[in-house]
Parts: structure tokens; C-alpha cells; sequence
């Protein structure tokens, strides 16, 4: 195993952090989350680069302008990664590194910003691009006396015309 290989998987040992190795310098990270229950994250060790990639959500069904947005004004305040989206339009954070500058205390950075972005953002991202989809799913859930528990960070959303941005996304 690498040099820089050996000091993700002891950072990750460390840090008590769910993860498979998936071949040499291949690392699949799980890391635990409140809004967004969990982020599946890799690590990929090539010759010239370290890689972190990690899915955030599914391509928004509406306001894609306002979600895109959103993402290009949060990345000039991420460390090390920044969102992007693949050929289906889904969200993700990604970021590259010499393998040279992998360092114990620069993956928990950079590992620390993925968590934070992902889980934090979750929600905003899910109410500008799933608005429709939540108030359906909740007047459903309603209707039939379904229980609303994990829906209630959504309930400002349900019961008013459309998402609310961060004060700093205003």
C-alpha cells in the first residue's frame, strides 16, 4: 500500500470511520450525518492525485436555476471540494489532491467540509429541488394518517409558497 494510502486508511481507523477497501488505494467511506442520514464518499489513491468524490442527492425535479445557483455560491465558501454534477445531473462534491499534501490532519479537513456541506445543505437542496414532491408526499401522508416524523424539518416548506434560502443565499 502507498505512502499516502496507508494514512487514509490510519485516519480512518483513527476517526472510528465506517469504510471497505476496494483494492489498493480504493477506499469507501460512510460517513454519518443528521439532515442526510448518512455520505457515501471515496477516496482513491492514483499515481498522481487523490481523489475524493461523494453523491449528495439526485438531480432536482424543479428550479434548477435556483439549485445551481445555490451550489456555485457555496462553493467559494467549501475547503478542498466543491459541487458538481454528473452526465444525469445528480449533486456531488468532489475534490483532488497531490498525494504528497495527504496528511492525517488535512483528510479530517477534508472529510470534516464533505460532511458538513452534505448534511448541511441537504435540506436546502432537497426543498429548492423537491419542493412539489414534498408537499405531495406530505398531503398523502396526511390523508391517510400516515405519520409525518421524518418530514417535519419540511413543515415551514408545507405550509408556506416556496423554499427559504439561507440568509447568506439571499
Amino acid at each position: 500500500m502507498s505512502a499516502p494510502a496507508e494514512i487514509i486508511r490510519s485516519t480512518l481507523d483513527s476517526q472510528e470511520l465506517s469504510y471497505e477497501l476496494k483494492g489498493d488505494g480504493r477506499f469507501f467511506v460512510t460517513l454519518p450525518g443528521t439532515k442526510k442520514l448518512q455520505t457515501n464518499c471515496w477516496i482513491v489513491v492514483a499515481e498522481h492525485a487523490v481523489v475524493v468524490e461523494a453523491f449528495v442527492c439526485r438531480q432536482p425535479d424543479e428550479a434548477h436555476e435556483d439549485v445551481y445557483r445555490y451550489l456555485l455560491r457555496r462553493n467559494a465558501r467549501l475547503y478542498g471540494v466543491h459541487y458538481t454534477i454528473d452526465d444525469a445531473g445528480d449533486i456531488y462534491l468532489v475534490g483532488r489532491f497531490a498525494p504528497e499534501s495527504v496528511t492525517d490532519a488535512e483528510l479530517d479537513r477534508i472529510l470534516g467540509q464533505v460532511l458538513e456541506a452534505a448534511d448541511g445543505d441537504f435540506n436546502v437542496l432537497l426543498e429548492l429541488g423537491f419542493a412539489t414532491a414534498i408537499r405531495r408526499e406530505w398531503g398523502w401522508r396526511e390523508s391517510r394518517g400516515e405519520s409525518l416524523a421524518n418530514l417535519q424539518a419540511f413543515r415551514g416548506l408545507v405550509e408556506r409558497d416556496g423554499p427559504v434560502l439561507p440568509l447568506d443565499e439571499r
